[in-house]
């Protein structure tokens, strides 16, 4: 009987050992985790709530600028049409046929392949090669994203990135499309001032009167722009500034392309005059050649601003205009213009034919990919079997009974 109080004794020594070990562990994770936990009193390093707010303005108003252009457009529009009516216009496009269309597409095709030559010229001089054939692919689907999408350039920042790309410099492509455009531009204002002050138009007068300011000006702001730069800007910006004058030298003003580079120019202007006088002829305006070129140069000056919608909007605005002022009436001008878009329209049209083949040709490249890689793959798992099959045939008396051949010399 005594030995029975005993029993409870044995598992009370143990319980007396153990309790002080249990404090012990909790103390050492406690003093980790508050130090682990002390970096969070620095938060007033982080940005403050009024910066991070404002982080995403710069973004907004990078989209506004984006999107001003299409807004600008379809504002001039919707006040063309309120104001003139939809009369005239669809009179005009009633009177686009079928020969009108292959007229349209024949001075596109002129149009689209002096440019890509003059596009291959300024690559070359920038030394990166640009077949012409491609070229002249890469600039059709160009001009339909151009007619197609609002902003009327992102055909052009495609073919840029692209070729870039496909070239191995990003930055030379993308520099060869600018000089090329800009090339287009310098031609238009070349001929379009010479125009504007021989020939008669409703800005003759006042083009005459600005014209020796306006270009002193610009002479004077040019010189004293480069003159600031040169000397006060620092070494990196003098570098590049003195690269992007020696390729624009290269690519626009070598021996070797000036010519090529002037003669696209000039055959380009000359194809977007005649598809102009075609339209107002569509149109039903009965106004001589000499006095639809002014008007003409006015209009393609006008496309060239950007506040429109894939070319829509400053054109027929100052189109309209310039046939009120001119005495052959506003409502005929806004037709003349939108029978040039739709035209425009029309030549660019083989672009989406080569948008939709090089698609089919991207998929098909990439099922033949994943085809190949698959049947590599297998042909690769068959020739490891057919390698194993000799190292086991080699000893008949390894053979293994599931290939049906029975473990015995005389089989072998």
């Amino acid at each position: 009987m005594p030995a029975v109080p005993a029993v409870p004794a044995v598992p009370a020594v143990p319980t007396t050992r153990t309790t002080p070990a249990a404090p012990a562990l909790p103390t050492a994770p406690t003093t980790r985790t508050t130090t682990a936990t002390a970096p969070a009193r620095d938060l007033p390093t982080q940005p403050r709530p009024d910066t991070a707010v404002g982080a995403p303005v710069p973004r907004r108003r990078r989209a506004l600028r984006a999107h001003l252009g299409t807004l600008a457009g379809t504002a001039v529009l919707a006040v063309l049409l309120w104001r003139l009516g939809t009369g005239a216009l669809l009179d005009g496009l009633r009177r686009i046929d079928g020969p009108t269309v292959l007229a349209a597409l024949g001075i596109g095709l002129v149009t689209t392949v002096f440019s890509a030559w003059r596009w291959a010229l300024v690559a070359r001089g920038l030394h990166i090669r640009l077949p012409l054939a491609t070229a002249v692919a890469d600039y059709y689907r160009a001009l339909f994203l151009n007619a197609a999408l609002p902003g009327g350039v992102l055909g052009d920042v495609h073919r840029a990135v692209r070729h870039g790309r496909s070239a191995g410099d990003l930055g030379r492509g993308v520099r060869a499309v600018v000089l090329e455009r800009a090339a287009g531009q310098l031609a238009l204002t070349g001929v379009g001032v010479a125009v504007l002050l021989t020939m008669p138009s409703p800005v003759l007068a006042e083009a005459r009167r600005i014209a020796p300011p306006a270009a002193l000006a610009l002479l004077g702001a040019l010189a004293v722009t480069l003159a600031l730069r040169m000397n006060r800007a620092p070494v990196r910006r003098a570098r590049a500034l003195r690269a992007a004058l020696g390729e624009a030298r290269a690519g626009l003003l070598s021996r070797r392309n000036l010519p090529g580079v002037a003669l696209s120019s000039v055959v380009v202007l000359a194809g977007h005059l005649t598809m102009f006088v075609l339209a107002a002829r569509v149109a039903g305006s009965a106004a001589s050649v000499a006095a639809l070129i002014p008007l003409a140069v006015l209009a393609l000056l006008a496309m060239g601003l950007p506040l429109n919608v894939g070319g829509w909007g400053p054109r027929e605005g100052v189109t309209a205009w310039a046939f009120g002022a001119a005495g052959l009436g506003a409502v005929t001008g806004l037709g003349v213009a939108v029978v040039y878009g739709v035209l425009s329209l029309v030549a660019s049209l083989p672009g989406a034919v080569v948008l939709v083949a090089r698609r089919h040709a991207v998929r098909y490249a990439g099922a033949s990919s994943d085809t190949a890689a698959v049947s590599a793959a297998s042909s690769a798992k068959q020739s490891a079997k057919e390698s194993a099959r000799p190292a086991s045939s080699s000893f008949p008396f390894s053979a293994d009974p599931s290939e049906g051949r029975p473990m015995t010399p005389e089989a072998v």
